[in-house]
């Protein structure tokens, strides 16, 4: 019956009728049965009983069959891989043939519009190291107090010679000042040495950053909480040394004729610890920090007091000529793809002493620096495909240990041969009386009872290689970085109108290719190594190998038994 309002009737049936229809389904299923077993057909399929066991060949039939079946298999596969590059090429011909359409003028107007841009990109293009050694320049031309920082666990190898001198013999009278940061990574008598040996050419503080520090944008600070005194105070959250080291720098603002602010500029080499002593200062994350080198690439004013504004400023370009460890240590190779790791760590374990370094990173005797790098990464669980240890990346692990806040090294103290070329007895006194020694030495005295300093035998010792050269003046970077923004501008620039005289589709996609070089991402793309297949090597047996190769051949002693 067809509801009301309802294109369709309803299923619903009676128990009596459902059971009725049931009961003639089986009868007339019972007579087709009857029907066709007296005319002698029967519907049930013959069962595969496959190949006997009795066979002689069973082994071999069966192996022809599963070939047979994977040969099918393979065929259908390719005919499925033909397909889809039918269609591949068909789409690709269809794009070529809607392409070659006229673009509307709007959208060659866009395009228009970009190159315009582009072309204005490349012309403001210039070569990175240039850019630095320039804002170095300005940094130094602009302060009135120049602060050098050094590393503790190398202080000689963080000394730049050609800075010094430069500050020294400036015109407007500079003043110069040594800061000693990350002393809770080095012994403390080897610091006192050479606190005592940097004190005899020029003011030295004593200074430990502090590595958790409250974003830029937090407005209000947080009240300190009371800490116990049975905690220890030197850690990461802990700064030493801001007080007098404030103090100092307002005393000298003081001093100053004027009322205009006393200008200090931060400089040193690469990840020495520049924007984390300013942060710390600030009591800010003013300045961007971290352990990767080379992220500080422009100068940075930054107010400290209402007297004191500090000036963050790139690291120092290390010279060619520097030893291998120093430019291991203080210059960007790494990071600018001019070294790879691995070589970097092969120069720096020349200058370690070998013992120290199985001790802190607890591995075995090694050979060679690959050696090192294998154990390194298999301890560390840096493995590729196939379990292969990734020396790449344990090279990289190790340079940000040496690099960072974290490992534990010390420089012994050389033998002092008199005073630089470019000091004397004068300047020394000169530079001592701008500041109150007494306080100085009372403050470094108060910082290094706080600190926490390791013990002598959890240090790796670490031959310095002396002073490290760097470059201060744009005329004295090689050629090839001098003439690198030049000719990329010049040659852009000739493509870029090359490429705007022509309206077809292939002057379009050359512009794009001209285009492709400002984007950083491609640039890091095209850079990226491609992944080599490393093969890991297998015992392997003689007799299970002969095995293997006759496993087809037939036994009669094995196969019957």
């Amino acid at each position: 019956m067809k509801r009301p309002k309802l294109k369709k009737a309803s299923k619903r049936l009676s128990c009596a009728k459902r059971y009725k229809i049931q009961k003639k389904v089986r009868e007339h299923n019972r007579k087709l049965k009857k029907a066709a077993k007296k005319q002698g057909i029967s519907r049930k399929a013959k069962k595969d009983i496959g190949v006997p066991n009795s066979a002689p060949f069973k082994e071999e039939v069966l192996r022809e069959a599963e070939q047979r079946k994977q040969e099918l298999e393979t065929l259908k596969e390719q005919n499925k891989i033909v397909k889809q590059q039918e269609k591949a090429a068909k789409r690709k011909k269809e794009k070529d043939a809607a392409s070659s359409v006229k673009e509307p003028a709007a959208k060659k107007a866009k395009k228009a519009a970009k190159i315009k841009e582009a072309r204005a990109a490349i012309v403001k293009v210039k070569s990175a190291k240039t850019f630095k050694c320039q804002e170095l320049n300005k940094v130094i031309e602009a302060s009135d107090v120049i602060v050098e920082v050094l590393d503790a666990r190398d202080p000689l190898g963080c000394r730049c010679p050609q800075l010094e001198e430069m500050v020294l013999k400036h015109e407007g009278k500079k003043k110069l000042l040594f800061i000693l940061n990350k002393i809770d990574l080095v012994p403390k008598d080897n610091l006192e040495k050479w606190l005592h040996f940097l004190e005899a050419e020029c003011p030295t503080f004593l200074f430990k950053s502090s590595m958790q520090l409250k974003d830029r944008t937090v407005q209000q600070k947080r009240q300190q909480r009371g800490t116990n005194a049975v905690l220890d105070h030197s850690r990461a959250a802990s700064c030493f040394g801001k007080d007098f080291l404030l103090q100092t720098l307002n005393d000298l603002a003081n001093k100053k004729e004027g009322e205009t602010m006393l200008k200090v500029g931060v400089v040193g080499f690469p990840n020495v610890g520049k924007s984390s002593i300013i942060n710390s200062l600030k009591e800010m994350r003013a300045c961007n920090a971290g352990v990767q080198r080379g992220l500080t690439r422009c100068m940075q004013e930054v107010h400290i007091t209402k007297k004191v504004k500090m000036i963050d400023s790139p690291g120092i370009l290390a010279a060619l000529s520097n030893p291998g460890s120093a430019m291991a240590l203080r210059s960007l190779q790494v990071e600018e793809k001019e070294e790879s790791p691995q070589e970097a760590v092969r120069n720096l374990l020349k200058q370690c002493n070998q013992q120290h370094v199985m001790l802190q990173y607890n591995v075995p005797d090694y050979r060679s620096s690959l050696e090192f790098l294998t154990t390194f990464a298999m301890k560390h669980g840096l493995l590729q495909k196939g379990g292969v240890a990734d020396t790449e990346l344990a090279a990289t692990t190790f340079l940000n240990d040496w690099t960072g806040a974290k490992l534990s090294y010390y420089s012994r103290v050389p033998e002092r041969q008199g005073l630089p070329s470019y000091l004397s007895d004068a300047i020394v006194t000169e530079l001592q009386s701008d500041v109150d020694m007494d306080a100085v030495k009372k403050g470094n005295e108060n910082v290094k009872r706080s600190v926490r300093f390791p013990n002598l035998a959890s240090c790796i010792s670490f031959d310095s290689s002396g002073p490290t050269a760097g470059v201060l003046d744009v005329s004295e970077l090689p050629k090839e970085i001098l003439t690198k923004a030049a000719t990329t501008t010049d040659a852009e620039e000739e493509k870029m109108d090359t490429t705007t005289n022509t309206d077809e589709p292939e002057a379009e996609s050359h512009i794009s290719s001209t285009v492709e070089p400002i984007q950083e991402p491609t640039e890091k793309r095209k850079d990226k190594p491609a992944k080599e297949v490393k093969f890991v090597p297998v015992n392997t047996d003689l007799t299970s190998m002969q095995n293997k190769n006759n496993e087809d051949a037939y036994d009669f002693n094995t196969d019957f038994v």
